[in-house]
């Protein structure tokens, strides 16, 4: 087959909302992935200015951003990718596997329910939201092998209505779908092939035949826990091939320093869980 000589299609950003919490009890007191050592400990001071600095990128792109409120005692909670899926204005809670984590499910669910999203699903089944959930326009990304169950994959298709397509993560590294494979735009992704099983490969190859490849060296600093707009790309500064080649892309890069809460396996998506209204999506 010949290659494509139509142009690529011209990158739009979209107005998003979003929601975060500032790491004020962000430390590193457990390991439950391998990129946590509570031996070197963290630097909650160091962690807040990053992470309002992530803040502040989302606020100059436009966007808006929203804030749920930490609590005591659970230093993960920052990570508030991990505390559901917003799709259609429909709520899907999160259910996590670690029992360090577990609090942080009712407490992301409680603000769902007292900031406008009625229609809140408590899951029966493990799921750690958008760490392993990534929606484009017509399917939803999930992740399984470390994280979330494959049952909470078909709880979350019967809930929200949208396709669902399985991938296994199969490197201990990239525990969350999140860490291996970002979605550019609603049709287009990036990401790092070792993460998947050989099937998943094949499925993303599939789907995906224009997709951004990146390497082990960028997917190593978390540089595909990226989040765009469309066309701006808030991406892990160190993930320098990556970043040139979204510009080749005509994207347009935004780096951002995380590098504390990498200690916990953290990056910019990780930070950032999307708030989709009804009429986001088709």
């Amino acid at each position: 087959m010949e290659p494509s000589t139509a142009p690529a299609p011209v990158a739009v950003p979209t107005r998003r909302h979003y929601l975060m919490c500032r790491p004020e009890h962000f430390d590193v007191t457990y390991a439950i992935n391998p990129w946590m050592d509570p031996a070197a400990g963290a630097d909650a001071r160091r962690a807040v200015a990053q992470w309002e600095a992530l803040r502040e990128a989302y606020l100059g792109l436009g966007h808006e951003v929203s804030l749920i409120e930490p609590v005591p005692g659970l230093p993960d909670m920052v990570f508030a990718a991990n505390g559901g899926l917003v799709v259609g204005g429909r709520a899907y809670g999160a259910r996590f596997t670690h029992p360090e984590r577990r609090a942080e499910g009712p407490a992301y669910m409680d603000w769902f329910r007292r900031n406008g999203f009625p229609d809140v699903l408590e899951p029966a089944h493990t799921n750690e939201g958008e760490g392993d959930f990534l929606t484009l326009d017509r399917v939803i990304l999930a992740g399984t092998g470390f994280r979330t169950d494959l049952a909470a994959h078909q709880e979350a298709q019967e809930f929200l209505g949208r396709p669902v397509v399985t991938l296994r993560l199969v490197d201990p590294r990239f525990y969350h779908l999140d860490t291996a494979l970002f979605p550019l735009d609603g049709e287009n992704v990036a990401y790092y092939p070792g993460a998947f099983s050989p099937g998943s490969r094949a499925v993303l190859e599939r789907l995906f035949p224009d997709a951004l490849i990146a390497s082990e060296r960028d997917a190593a600093v978390l540089g595909l826990n990226a989040v765009s707009d469309g066309l701006n790309v808030v991406v892990n500064a160190e993930a320098g091939d990556l970043i040139a080649a979204l510009r080749r892309l005509g994207r347009t890069p935004v780096p951002v320093d995380l590098s504390e809460l990498r200690k916990a396996g953290g990056g910019p998506k990780c930070c950032t869980l999307e708030l989709r209204p009804a009429a986001a999506l088709p």
